[in-house]
């Protein structure tokens, strides 16, 4: 059976590297992205470039109708394969002082990282349960474990994500499903690139921003079987904070 890894928000920054480094174990790499089909060529073709192999899934995670109509048909054509890594990496930042937080700004930010998170891990788990393994590996913040000031509507869902982590573990252990996550800090991408980088680096100990691909490290051991040990985590990679 063909074993697959489905990165969400494959495109770019930690998604992309994460889908470079599965396809490096072996993985045929399901690059998942809303609308840069651009970027997502290119991540495409890094795999393709390194001899490994992948493919392209255009959805809005945050569309729960898109999500399912898109991995059921998935389903019905590959029935001789199955995704065996699930990472929920895909996420938006709409930062705001609450009290100027609009409703839609609340809304689109729990949506798209809380709710898709759910969207895709509900229409996944449940292959990964009646098979006896998987690896199901979220993507949220060192804001969802602290706070940040401005970002009361993203820290709420990566918040909310960590809960998700700990309570499907619990429900998936005894099937050999690890469901971990990991919480970066400060990691240069796309997503980190409006932030005043010198003022933040004399915040972080290590004095530096991390790389996707240190993350993409860590994305690849928890996906291995080496890690089936570890499952209800939050691992931090943030320099020290």
């Amino acid at each position: 059976m063909k074993k697959y890894a489905l990165v969400t928000g494959g495109s770019r920054g930690i998604g992309r590297a994460a889908s470079v480094k599965l396809a490096a174990m072996g993985y045929c790499v399901i690059i998942n992205y809303k609308s840069n089909e651009e970027e997502a060529q290119k991540t495409l073709e890094l795999i393709a470039g390194n001899g490994g192999e992948a493919q392209l899934m255009r959805f809005d995670i945050g569309d729960v109708n898109e999500v399912t109509a898109v991995l059921d048909e998935w389903m019905d054509k590959n029935k001789d394969a199955c995704i065996e890594v699930l990472v929920n990496n895909a996420g938006i930042r709409k930062d705001n002082l609450l009290f100027w937080m609009s409703d839609n700004e609340w809304h689109n930010v729990i949506n798209t990282n809380l709710n898709g998170t759910f969207y895709i891990t509900r229409a996944l788990v449940k292959y990964m349960l009646n098979r006896k393994y998987g690896r199901i590996i979220n993507i949220v913040s060192v804001s969802g474990i602290t706070g940040m000031a401005g970002q009361t509507n993203y820290s709420a869902a990566k918040a909310g994500i960590i809960g998700l982590t700990k309570a499907l573990a619990l429900e998936s252990a005894k099937k050999k499903v690890t469901v971990n996550a990991i919480a970066p800090g400060f990691i240069d991408t796309d997503m980190t690139k409006d932030l005043d980088q010198e003022e933040l680096k004399r915040r972080i100990p290590a004095g530096r921003f991390g790389k996707a691909e240190e993350v993409a490290e860590l994305i690849g051991f928890l996906a291995s079987g080496k890690a089936s040990y570890i499952t209800g985590q939050v691992i931090g990679i943030g320099g020290g904070l």
